[in-house]
């Protein structure tokens, strides 16, 4: 197998297990996958709180598909956006209440998923190969970004 094989099998594979996850939230009856990632990013956040550019780095979509996201998740009052005091022109997006309450019960769902359809796949001495190699490629990208 190739390198490039290598990289296809992994997108591959990532399609495929989003795409089951996808189905397990909706079946049960919670919003998509994307959403959690923006609640848990703001979860994890200093005062729950980020700005558009920090969450755009938090989580993996271009702006403009985060700024719909947002628009989304505040309509469904999982967030709120409230004015910089700093920046006039800019503001936080806020995780509410009702959103920490959301990415609870979104967790007990992905965690199944994430145990069922890759840990259950993996030796330890294989996952500890994988994370290595994932942060080594990871790292390098970032250095390259700079």
């Amino acid at each position: 197998m190739t390198l490039t094989s290598t990289w296809a099998l992994f997108l591959t594979t990532h399609a495929v297990l989003v795409e089951k996850i996808e189905a397990a939230l909706k079946k049960a009856d919670l919003p998509p996958l994307t959403w959690y990632d923006v609640l848990w990013a703001l979860e994890r956040a200093p005062e729950h709180r980020l700005r558009m550019h920090e969450l755009a780095q938090g989580v993996v979509l271009s702006r403009s598909n985060l700024t719909r996201l947002v628009d989304r998740l505040e309509t469904a009052r999982l967030v709120k956006r409230i004015q910089a005091t700093d920046d006039k022109r800019g503001a936080y997006s806020v995780i509410t209440p009702a959103g920490l309450a959301m990415r609870t019960r979104m967790w007990p769902i992905y965690l199944r998923e994430i145990e069922n359809l890759f840990n259950a796949h993996l030796k330890p001495a294989e996952d500890a190969v994988m994370r290595e190699a994932l942060r080594r490629i990871l790292k390098a990208s970032r250095i390259a970004d700079d």
